[in-house]
């Protein structure tokens, strides 16, 4: 009955579970996140249960719900292996996807069920409550989801570590899952220009909790090296390969380590490994792509460039690269390092069509898109030798607003190139013009104003310069 159904959606939107928390598919390559997430399932031996109950909601994003179903009974055996004493407590959010899965499926009665259960065991816990419950573990474990969701979720995961931490500040998986949160939050301010702040104490924090955890050891010892204090992190690493020497999450933190420390044939090697063991890892096969590039680089500055060798290593980071953006179409800087290998085999057709078809999508998030922009007007510069192409594309860069790492390369390369041609005397009233823009949008005000003086004396009909003279000069 309809009326049945209407309340019973109402009931299941007040359940704690991944259906209520927002998780969209948009942020995420699907079939990346499940290989990732089985994978997880293969080497983590430990309890599963998180694994399983974000397993069943990407197979029902998938429209595979009897899948989710299987997940979700998987989920059950773990939690009655793992917590006998306290099934109930352990499985609300488990019983919250059976709910909605159901419901999707049209099996209301079942899906009355579940909401049943959950309001049982909440009203035993709470007279208030009726079906949502603060309990660390569930906090906790949509911190797991959130991280699993991609960066736009980063800072809503640390704040659910923080909530789980203050009820069991000694947990070692939430200060684990806290560090983690930390350290993604401290990396992406580093790659997009925002404030940084510094996960060292939280994940020196929780490898003290939890020695044999080697993934957040690995991430100590990234942070370290980034600290400027490599020699520190590498006795992590070299611990982390001693306890857990075929765990690919660790291995391929080491091999970024190693890649960034300069040892790019170790961290290939140890890549090679991660990649027999996961060999659908989207990270695995980007970072390969990234050292076989790199040994180009290094091979293409050597006085005698063995060219078999480096057609071989182009094709390899082709391959890789490709198969990154095949299995997760939204990691958007492999876009450009597709690109930018095609390029380095003068292969500049397909490098023209990879960008362009990055240009095209309309997911693409604003700090993202300057950091293309900046790459294809590198490429347009120095590959096909066109400045005049380049610096039109530093400009759109630069004409978007919000301040990232893209955005500064973009206002560098540009005000360069533009102040190189005009000290050469090659410079014309365009130029200048341009270098006013670039000046005006970095709010250099006065700088601006001098430009467009010079370039309106050099085109004294132009009324673009007159009118940015005018708007500059009202403005300051």
């Amino acid at each position: 009955s309809t009326i049945s159904k209407n309340s019973l959606k109402a009931s299941l939107l007040q359940l704690e579970c991944h259906f209520t928390w927002t998780l969209l598919k948009e942020y995420v390559g699907l079939v990346a996140l499940e290989e990732t997430i089985i994978d997880h399932i293969k080497f983590v031996k430990e309890s599963n249960i998180v694994d399983y109950n974000i397993l069943s909601y990407v197979c029902h994003l998938k429209n595979s719900n009897e899948e989710a179903l299987r997940n979700l009974k998987k989920a059950e055996e773990a939690i009655r292996k793992h917590y006998p004493d306290e099934i109930a407590r352990r499985s609300l959010v488990t019983w919250g996807n059976y709910a909605w899965i159901y419901y999707h499926m049209g099996r209301y009665e079942e899906a009355q069920t579940y909401v049943s259960k959950v309001e049982d065991f909440c009203k035993q816990l709470s007279s208030t409550a009726r079906l949502k419950i603060q309990l660390p573990e569930i906090y906790a474990e949509q911190g797991w989801a959130f991280l699993r969701f991609g960066r736009n979720y980063f800072e809503k995961a640390k704040n659910c570590f923080e909530n789980a931490l203050k009820s069991e500040p000694d947990n070692p998986d939430f200060n684990a899952g806290y560090a983690i949160a930390m350290y993604r939050l401290e990396d992406l301010a580093q790659r997009y220009g925002d404030e940084i702040s510094r996960s060292l104490k939280a994940l020196e924090r929780a490898v003290e909790i939890n020695p044999n955890n080697t993934t957040v050891m690995a991430l100590l010892a990234l942070e370290l090296q980034r600290l400027r204090r490599g020699n520190e992190g590498e006795r992590y690493i070299e611990e982390g390969l001693k306890k857990t020497p075929d765990f690919p999450v660790f291995l391929r933190y080491a091999a970024n380590f190693y890649r960034k420390k300069g040892e790019v044939d170790k961290a290939v090697e140890i890549l090679k490994k991660a990649l027999a063991l996961t060999p659908n890892s989207v990270f695995v096969n980007h970072q390969l792509g990234l050292c076989y590039r790199f040994k180009v680089l290094q091979l293409k500055n050597t006085s005698y460039t063995p060219q078999e060798e480096v057609e071989n290593l182009i094709q390899l980071a082709i391959f890789h690269f490709k198969t990154v953006i095949e299995k997760k179409p939204v990691f958007f800087s492999a876009y450009s390092d597709l690109a930018n290998t095609y390029a380095l085999g003068k292969r500049y057709e397909e490098a023209e069509e990879t960008f362009q078809k990055v240009f095209h999508r309309n997911d693409l998030p604003c700090d993202e898109k300057q950091q293309l922009y900046f790459h294809y007007g590198n490429f347009q510069r120095f590959q096909m030798n066109s400045e005049l192409e380049a610096i039109k594309y530093y400009i759109e860069g630069l004409k978007m607003e919000k301040d990232s790492y893209g955005r500064s390369k973009c206002i560098e390369a540009a005000e360069r190139l533009l102040k190189k041609k005009i000290s050469s005397g090659l410079g014309d009233a365009t130029d200048i013009g341009t270098l006013g823009l670039v000046y005006k949008l970095t709010d250099k005000k006065q700088e601006a104003i001098e430009c467009y003086k010079k370039a309106t004396v050099l085109d004294p009909n132009n009324e673009d310069y007159q009118n940015a003279l005018c708007e500059l000069q009202l403005s300051i």
